[in-house]
């Protein structure tokens, strides 16, 4: 449809797939866990073990502050998880998934051979695996792991719509946009221990075609976008996180509403 160097650019990516496979050029590898939990306002306190007596850690996220339609609230991840004194023993889920080891030595041998085309496809494949690899590992958390969705039965169009139960935002995304929450992430899974999946300073995650985020079983949850947010919120979501405000605004940069 879209023309010859198209046609030509699916074929490539389908043969180099079909070397990744034969070949065994990547592994596969993927942790996850769901941890006892109840939310206070814009925080997800975690516990150690399901009496709930002790808090492991808290996560933060931030609220919308734009002006919303009449009956739609601004929402929070937090509202997904039941409030403490609920009498509700709610769970949230975590996860971290990868496509990308044993990716190096291929790249490498590309750049020595100044062959930039496969070096990128090969980056552009291992990518798209790991979004596959997430995906089907939510369908399983959703159908048996977790089990909260054991019934459903949901054509491929249908999953693409995300028309399943429940949602998995990760850190630096829409709705929560704080890359740094990615640091309670790795405290509760081990990732780098467990799987090989470490994360930069920046909190990039390492290897690259990898993908990490949060289980949420609510049924009304969805996905969306917090939008521009203003210097009050930020300097109260330094404070709850023990964050040295200067060092919250580069992160929260991107969403903060211009002064």
């Amino acid at each position: 449809v879209k023309g010859e160097q198209a046609r030509q650019l699916f074929a490539d990516a389908q043969a180099m797939l079909d070397t990744i496979i034969k070949e065994k050029w990547l592994t596969a590898k993927a942790i996850f866990g769901f941890f006892p939990a109840n939310s206070e306002q814009e925080s997800i306190d975690i516990y150690t073990d399901n009496s709930r007596q002790h808090r492991a850690l808290q996560l933060h996220h931030l609220r919308q502050q734009s002006k919303r339609p009449d009956g739609k609230p601004n929402q929070c991840l937090s509202d997904w998880i039941a409030p403490v004194g609920s009498d509700l023993n709610d769970y949230l889920g975590g996860f971290a998934v990868t496509t990308g080891i044993g990716m190096d030595e291929h790249i490498q041998r590309f750049e020595a051979d100044h062959d930039d085309y496969n070096s990128i496809l090969l980056k552009i494949l291992a990518d798209r695996l790991a979004e596959a690899f997430a995906e089907r590992l939510h369908h399983r958390v959703r159908t048996n792991f977790w089990g909260y969705a054991a019934g459903e039965s949901l054509d491929n169009e249908a999953l693409i719509k995300e028309q399943y139960s429940g949602i998995r935002p990760a850190p630096g995304y829409p709705a929560c946009p704080d890359h740094t929450e990615k640091d309670p992430l790795w405290q509760l899974l081990q990732a780098d221990d467990e799987i090989g999946i470490s994360i930069t300073e920046s909190f990039a995650m390492l290897p690259a075609a990898s993908v990490s985020g949060w289980y949420f079983a609510h049924p009304d949850s969805q996905y969306f976008g917090i939008g521009q947010i203003d210097e009050d919120q930020v300097v109260e979501y330094a404070k709850q996180k023990n964050m040295d405000l200067p060092v919250m605004r580069r992160w929260l940069a991107p969403s903060m509403r211009d002064a």
